[in-house]
């Protein structure tokens, strides 16, 4: 059966959808001799698809990791700068897998990967919603700076959900919130609370979903349990 190329590579856990639509856009992917455009179809079973001038790999099981980033570690697997790498952090799994979502370098928390692009693509699609639940503590704070971090504001264009703002602790200028927000907005909650007159001073996810950070240490990882793997899927 024919499929769309950028399906057929994620499927095959090289990379999620949109990572594969960008190696096919770059020339990286032919198929029967033919470099491969965007929209192009392709059966494995007849077809020679080949990237990088290698066949594709046969499907492997999903792996799904659950990681405990560390301040300091930046997300995307390759960077100019030189700067550490999350993905480092998982290497010992013995599989390729690559980050599902972002966290940015001064961030800490939860951070999934996967070699199942199909799961990745499912779960960072908008239309999901999957739920995101942060630990963050601010600076600049006054009484009533959870009502105006509480409101839907406008990033890139889009008007975010109203997100769930609980105010856990305030010490004069400085008070720690928990936030639950419904998208995944570039740098999103630095910039809700910018919008709120605060500055955030650390930032930490421990939710995704129904998958939560527990107690695992900072710099270390596990296997997700094949219940939470279904439970995720599900949302």
């Amino acid at each position: 059966m024919a499929e769309r190329i950028q399906k057929l590579i994620s499927a095959r856990g090289l990379a999620s959808r949109r990572t594969a639509e960008t190696w096919i856009q770059e020339g990286r992917v032919t198929v029967n001799g033919v470099t491969a455009r965007l929209g192009d179809t392709a059966d494995p079973r007849q077809d020679t698809i080949l990237l990088d001038g290698k066949p594709l790999p046969e499907g492997r099981a999903g792996v799904y990791i659950l990681l405990h980033k560390p301040r300091g570690y930046v997300t995307t697997l390759s960077d100019e700068k030189g700067r550490p790498n999350a993905a480092q952090l998982v290497e010992d799994c013995g599989v390729r897998v690559y980050p599902v979502g972002r966290l940015d370098m001064d961030s800490e928390g939860l951070l999934l990967f996967t070699n199942d692009g199909e799961f990745a693509n499912a779960l960072m699609h908008p239309r999901r919603e999957v739920k995101k639940t942060y630990d963050v503590w601010v600076s600049g704070y006054v009484p009533g700076a959870e009502i105006r971090l509480s409101r839907p504001i406008e990033l890139d264009g889009y008007i975010i959900r109203r997100p769930q703002v609980k105010l856990v602790k305030a010490e004069g200028s400085r008070a720690r919130f928990r936030i639950v927000i419904h998208e995944g907005r570039n740098r999103q909650i630095r910039r809700m609370c910018q919008a709120a007159g605060m500055t955030v001073i650390r930032l930490r996810r421990i939710q995704e979903g129904s998958l939560t950070l527990g107690s695992l240490p900072a710099g270390k990882w596990r296997y997700l349990t094949e219940e939470e793997v279904r439970r995720l899927r599900q949302e």
